[in-house]
């Protein structure tokens, strides 16, 4: 895995995610979901955030890149540069994150990329969102088919959670999955 001070100097090479076909499709899954305190991580452009501030009581977002906070197309009020969600003490009832899935053999952009697989990076986010999650809390990621998003799903498992497939978006070259995580039944 990449060590997060290696990834810390990528970010100057990153530049702001705008609100692209993964960004809409996560936004469409998650009308009407609403609750307490809310979580996007690796909130970008603050697109998804501000979509999560007018049904939550208090929203969150998240982002490593601190140049892409001070520049967001959407401002939010409570953002944090941090990676994923290791700099907060609290638990979130919703938790959504576009994840960096693409597979790639160098991390060069940690917005879109996701290392060997598209595991490398999501992996770190994936934990550190089940770090966070309430008891009846939820976690929504968008992965793709050209990532190994089976792998995600073991992960979350493993973890003693639940994750299963909610939707899927064929697009010309890859397709979009949506996957929504929950913690197990006791």
């Amino acid at each position: 895995m990449m060590k997060l001070s290696n990834l810390q100097e990528k970010l100057e090479n990153s530049k702001q995610y705008l609100p692209a076909e993964d960004t809409f499709f996560l936004a469409d899954n998650i009308e009407g979901e609403s609750g307490n305190l809310a979580l996007d991580i690796g909130c970008g452009s603050g697109y998804l955030t501000n979509i999560l501030k007018n049904s939550f009581n208090l929203v969150i977002g998240t982002d490593i890149s601190y140049y892409t906070l001070r520049q967001q197309n959407y401002k939010v009020d409570n953002v944090i540069c941090c990676n994923s969600a290791d700099a907060l003490r609290i638990n979130f009832d919703f938790i959504i994150c576009n994840l960096p899935y693409l597979a790639t053999d160098e991390i060069t952009d940690v917005a879109t990329d996701g290392g060997k697989d598209g595991l490398e990076l999501p992996l770190v986010i994936i934990a550190s969102a089940l770090d966070h999650l309430s008891n009846d809390g939820k976690f929504i990621f968008v992965t793709s088919s050209l990532s190994d998003y089976m792998g995600l799903i073991d992960f979350v498992k493993s973890k003693k959670f639940t994750a299963k497939i909610i939707s899927k978006k064929k697009l010309f070259f890859e397709e979009l999955i949506l996957v929504k995580v929950e913690r197990l039944s006791s």
